[in-house]
């Protein structure tokens, strides 16, 4: 039987607002980044929260500077920072994103977050809210200490599709069995590569090719008692989050009869 995931991007996705100032601030409070680099963290989540994330060199930034900050940082402390801002994003998490997990979960599907953030940061979030893992950004360590270099990819753009791509081949996941959730057009080669996309929060340009393509979109709530819709052929509203999971599963349905009719 073929295996199938779920994957989840972070900020304004899987959580409210962006993972990274949270993370800056307990640098700052551990002397870790100075006055000057927490406002500009703080600057580019405000743009993020307010038009979310439109890609180029601006999208990089802050997370390089975070890499840089951290050279010559014993791993043992960055895993230490990780667990102090593991409450304040738990905090952050959309409830209809938990009750989603659980959905998959329930169907026997695996579940990963795909970031761009440190792995330090997401992977306790995952363990904490019983996902399979994290698939994120790694800071090279030697001899126990970060060099401020990465290890491996920038998980972020064609990054994360290629990571997916090799987690697939590794856990034998069928790719068009598989779901994929995010809020930004940056995350495009993520959700093209699975059977079951679906548009969540989606900035102006992922929605305009949701809506050219018939995918699913959903907006979730900061504080959600419900789930607006919009399914690519109308709108309304529905209380409960299963809408994204069953409207994410009849699109790979219909996917999948198209491509049987071509043939």
């Amino acid at each position: 039987m073929s295996k199938s995931a779920a994957f989840f991007d972070l900020d304004r996705t899987l959580i409210a607002g962006a993972s990274l100032f949270p993370v800056g601030m307990e640098a700052w409070r551990r002397g870790s980044a100075s006055n000057g680099d927490v406002a500009k963290w703080a600057l580019a989540a405000a743009a993020f929260m307010t038009v979310g994330d439109k890609g180029g060199e601006s999208s990089t930034d802050v997370r390089t500077d975070l890499l840089s900050q951290i050279a010559g940082a014993s791993a043992d402390s960055v895993d230490a920072l990780g667990s102090a801002v593991l409450p304040r994003l738990e905090a952050r998490v959309r409830p209809e994103a938990a009750r989603l997990i659980a959905m998959h979960h329930d169907a026997g599907r695996e579940t990963w977050i795909v970031s761009a953030s440190p792995h330090t940061v997401v992977e306790p979030l995952a363990v904490s809210l019983g996902m399979t893992g994290a698939i994120a950004t790694r800071g090279e360590i030697v001899d126990g200490h970060y060099t401020g270099e990465l290890d491996g990819p920038f998980v972020y753009g064609e990054g994360k599709s290629a990571a997916i791509a090799r987690l697939a081949d590794t856990r034998d996941y069928d790719l068009h069995l598989c779901y994929a959730y995010s809020d930004s057009i940056s995350d495009l080669p993520m959700l093209e590569m699975v059977g079951h996309p679906v548009a969540v929060n989606p900035d102006s340009e992922l929605a305009q090719v949701a809506n050219d393509r018939g995918w699913p979109r959903v907006i979730f709530a900061r504080k959600a008692k419900k789930v607006i819709t919009f399914s690519g052929v109308g709108s309304g509203t529905a209380a409960g989050i299963a809408i994204a999971y069953f409207l994410g599963r009849r699109h790979g349905r219909s996917s999948t009869l198209t491509r049987m009719r071509r043939r």
